[in-house]
């Protein structure tokens, strides 16, 4: 993949914590409009390369680029508004907002603001607000919710809060979203249908990269695979070609051959 082909391109990506070298001269690019995994055994440092890449820690040494720029060290809303969504390992939800008020949450950043004109309800702002809500409302049916439009968030079960917090995202129309380990706590049924969900949302032509335990969903979904192990990338390709990586198999499967 040449760098212009690529979304998002690694390079070298260090991240040192008091001697501990959680994330070890990692590089890999990014295709458009795929699914991309990270595996790895615990602590293999696949969530801090994604604190990396989404802007919630900064490397010690190493690059990241999306689109072609340099993107290291910038915060997250400066990201997210770039192209790059997120969710987290558990769902980092506004409890006490409506499924449908969180959601519009999320389109927040690619809105212009005009404080003034809010609080007068002049201009487009009364128009733009209904348009919102519809939007919401679509991206909600689009995860599987749609009927969840009023329910608060503390009030819905786990398996919709992730689908929640995938929308939320979503709203902010993002080029490529980082799941992380969105498959954790979901019963086989719910992990089946979150499947359907990130296939859904790649062939709408955002590119994903998921951190994921489920090898079942990573084997079903993903083009590209990368595998961590203390920090260091220890094998790269499609899902065949990982599954007989004998380095894979003997640090993250437990197969010795």
């Amino acid at each position: 993949m040449t760098a212009a082909d690529a979304l998002l391109e690694v390079r070298s990506l260090t991240r040192r914590f008091a001697g501990v070298c959680a994330v070890d001269g990692v590089s890999f690019s990014v295709g458009r409009g795929q699914v991309h995994a990270v595996i790895g055994p615990n602590g293999a440092g696949k969530t801090t390369l994604f604190n990396l890449i989404t802007g919630f820690d900064s490397p010690t040494v190493g690059e990241v680029r999306f689109e072609g720029h340099a993107v290291s060290g910038l915060p997250p809303h400066r990201l997210a508004g770039l192209g790059i969504g997120r969710t987290f390992q558990t769902p980092q939800i506004c409890a006490e907002l409506s499924a449908l008020e969180n959601v519009m949450l999320g389109a927040h950043l690619r809105l212009r603001r005009n404080p003034v004109a809010a609080m007068l309800r002049l201009g487009g702002i009364v128009q733009r607000d209904r348009a919102l809500r519809e939007k919401a409302a679509e991206l909600l049916a689009f995860v599987g919710i749609g009927t969840s439009g009023d329910v608060p968030g503390r009030g819905m079960a786990y398996g919709d809060l992730k689908r929640l917090e995938i929308a939320r995202a979503l709203a902010a129309e993002p080029r490529l979203l980082c799941l992380d380990e969105p498959a954790a706590g979901l019963n086989p049924r719910e992990t089946r249908d979150l499947g359907e969900l990130i296939r859904g949302i790649a062939d709408s032509g955002v590119t994903v990269m998921l951190v994921e335990h489920d090898m079942r969903l990573v084997m079903s979904l993903s083009q590209h695979i990368i595998v961590l192990n203390y920090g260091r990338k220890i094998a790269e390709g499609a899902p065949d070609e990982v599954n007989r990586d004998a380095e894979v198999l003997s640090a993250y499967l437990g197969v010795h051959g």
